[in-house]
Order: C-alpha cells, then sequence, then structure tokens
C-alpha cells in the first residue's frame, strides 16, 4: 500500500465508503498524474460546530503548481465559489468559508483542506483542483453535516410559505432548508410526513413511508415531488435542517401561559428553546419528556425517544407537536434552553 495513502487515513480518521474522483474535461475517468486516487470515495461526516479535514494529497510536487478548494454543491448562483487557492509558498481564503479554512499539510505532499466552526451551510461537495500549467485534474470529496430535518408549518396554518419565506422561518428556528439529499437521507431514517415543503433548491417535496389515500393516493413509497415552484407566487410548508448545539434544552413543570413561561426561562438568564434546539437535543442529546412545553415561536411541543402508551401513544420517537395553542388561554411546561 502507498505509504502516503497510509499516512492521510492515519493522520485524519476518516471513515470512507466508496471512490469518486474526476479529470476536467473527460467524458470518462483516466488514471490521475498528479493526484492521488483516493483509495476509496470520502463522504466525511462532522457535526455543527466541529473541525474537519477533507482529504486531497499529491504523488508529487510539479515545479509551478496551483492547488484550488471550490465549493460545488449545492452550486452558488453565477459564480464559482472559491473556499482556497495556494501555490505551495502562499495561500488565500475566499468567501464567507474561506476565514474558516486552511490547509491541513500533515506532510509536504499533503493538501487537504481544514475547516473549522463548521456551519449548517457548509454541507455538500468540495473540489480539489490542481492546476500545472494548461493541465488540471481533481478530486471530489463530500462533507455530510450529521443533523436532523424536521418539518415546520406557519402559526398561520397550512401552506403559507413562500420559498423566502420558508428560509426565513427556518433560520429563525436555528435551522437552514433542507437539501433534497438531507430530505431523503431522513426518509431512509424514517421521516413520513403529507404536507408538500420547500428545500434550499427551490423545489417543492414531501416525504412517504406508508402510501395511503390520504397523502397523495396509493403510489410507491419514496419523495413525491412537485419540483421547481414559482419562488414568491407559491406557497408550502418548509422542512429545515439543524445539527448539533453548543448549548441544551431543559424542561420546566408549568402550568405556564406563554408569557409565564418565558418569564420562568429567563429567570436563570436563559429563553424558550427554538424548535431546531429542541430537534437537536432530542437528536443528539436523546431528551426525552412527555410534557408539552411551550418553545419560541409559540408552539407546544415535546420529544420522545422511547415511546410509550402514555406519552402520546404513537409508536415512533420524535417531536410531537400540539401546534400553536392560544398564548393566554393555554397553560403547559416550558422547554428552556441555555
Amino acid at each position: 500500500m502507498n505509504f502516503i495513502a497510509v499516512l492521510v487515513i492515519s493522520a485524519c480518521f476518516f471513515s470512507w465508503t466508496s471512490a469518486k474522483y474526476h479529470q476536467n474535461n473527460q467524458d470518462k475517468d483516466k488514471e490521475l498524474k498528479y493526484l492521488l486516487e483516493p483509495l476509496v470515495y470520502a463522504e466525511v461526516t462532522a457535526r455543527r460546530g466541529h473541525a474537519v479535514v477533507l482529504p486531497c494529497v499529491m504523488r508529487f510536487k510539479p515545479s509551478h503548481y496551483r492547488v484550488k478548494w471550490t465549493k460545488i454543491e449545492p452550486p452558488s448562483q453565477g459564480v464559482e465559489n472559491i473556499v482556497l487557492i495556494t501555490n505551495g509558498h502562499a495561500d488565500k481564503q475566499y468567501g464567507s468559508v474561506g476565514h474558516r479554512a486552511s490547509l491541513f499539510r500533515a506532510h509536504n505532499l499533503d493538501v487537504s483542506l481544514r475547516l473549522t466552526n463548521l456551519e449548517l451551510e457548509d454541507d455538500g461537495s468540495y473540489r480539489c483542483e490542481l492546476i500545472n500549467g494548461i493541465e488540471d485534474e481533481s478530486v471530489v470529496i463530500t462533507l455530510r453535516i450529521e443533523g436532523v430535518v424536521f418539518p415546520y408549518q406557519s402559526h398561520h396554518g397550512r401552506y403559507r410559505f413562500t420559498f423566502f419565506d420558508a428560509k426565513e422561518a427556518c433560520a429563525k428556528e436555528d435551522a437552514t432548508l433542507a437539501t433534497y439529499k438531507q430530505l431523503y437521507r431522513a426518509w431512509t431514517e424514517g421521516l413520513d410526513w403529507c404536507n408538500a415543503g420547500w428545500l434550499s433548491d427551490g423545489t417543492v417535496n414531501y416525504p412517504v413511508l406508508q402510501p395511503r389515500p390520504a397523502c397523495g393516493g396509493d403510489l410507491l413509497s419514496g419523495i413525491r415531488s412537485y419540483g421547481p415552484r414559482h419562488k414568491t407566487q407559491d406557497h408550502y410548508d418548509a422542512f429545515c435542517f439543524t445539527s448539533a448545539t453548543k448549548g441544551s434544552v431543559f424542561f420546566i413543570a408549568g402550568p405556564f401561559n406563554f408569557a409565564e413561561a418565558e418569564r420562568a426561562c429567563r429567570r436563570d438568564g436563559n429563553s424558550l428553546a427554538k424548535v431546531g434546539q429542541i430537534y437537536s437535543s432530542w437528536k443528539f442529546q436523546q431528551l426525552d419528556h412527555c410534557d408539552g412545553g411551550w418553545l419560541q415561536d409559540g408552539s407546544v411541543r415535546f420529544p420522545i425517544i422511547h415511546p410509550r402508551e402514555r406519552c402520546g401513544g404513537i409508536a415512533e420517537p420524535g417531536v410531537r407537536s400540539f401546534g400553536y395553542p392560544s398564548k393566554s388561554l393555554q397553560l403547559y411546561g416550558a422547554y428552556c434552553y441555555r
């Protein structure tokens, strides 16, 4: 086995799953001249707030070369989303990711990209391109931010969001609009939801595990798609995506109306939790509590890891919702974030 490849694997602690590499302007893959073909294609997985290394290793150093790291998925609008360029002597960072990017440099042939303090938007594919005069070749590495997809609806009711409303609504709940890949993964992990929602690419979809007449008819299970929709004229719900948080969610028993729940959380310098934060604590911190509690958006929910008969009566784990009750008349506990 090539010593350099062994060094990269041992230094970076990756879990690699399948092979994929490219040469530009070719109809099919050819043997790489300057870059090491990945032994297996890396889908590097990490959580928000963590650091990660995307592997890229040269076979040898050409006399004059540049290496350019670009984020290629999801695609940017009309411009190349460059992250970092190096000529071996100096590096230059670009864009919103650049200030968190550097070269790993485990050895003198290593041009792997290190990203720190990962954000939700960092999810996607990255290209490491070596340019030597008129020659260039590249490998592509995918970074998957580990997280959870959740459906989100306006407090005014079903199908009230334009695309831009949906994007803003997810951001307010400590999340982003989910990508199609994130929704697909959530479907494979059990997400079954009848209401259609916006995704980050402007398409509208919904995931169905158990086909039923009330949910699109008796079509096969899968991701049902309406395709691209008009971003300002069409209205749907949203599928949001969030990941790990630095803090945690905890429950305070009521009974409280909404204003009282806010005050109860603020008493110790905390705040009512956002929807994305309760999903994150359910996913990553195993938050399990049977009592409904107010959240910051005015909804009432409770997270279940271990389903039981006296706790909603639903067989699957998840975050249950009571919708948006009257803030002044209805009394519940409070889910706070610290």
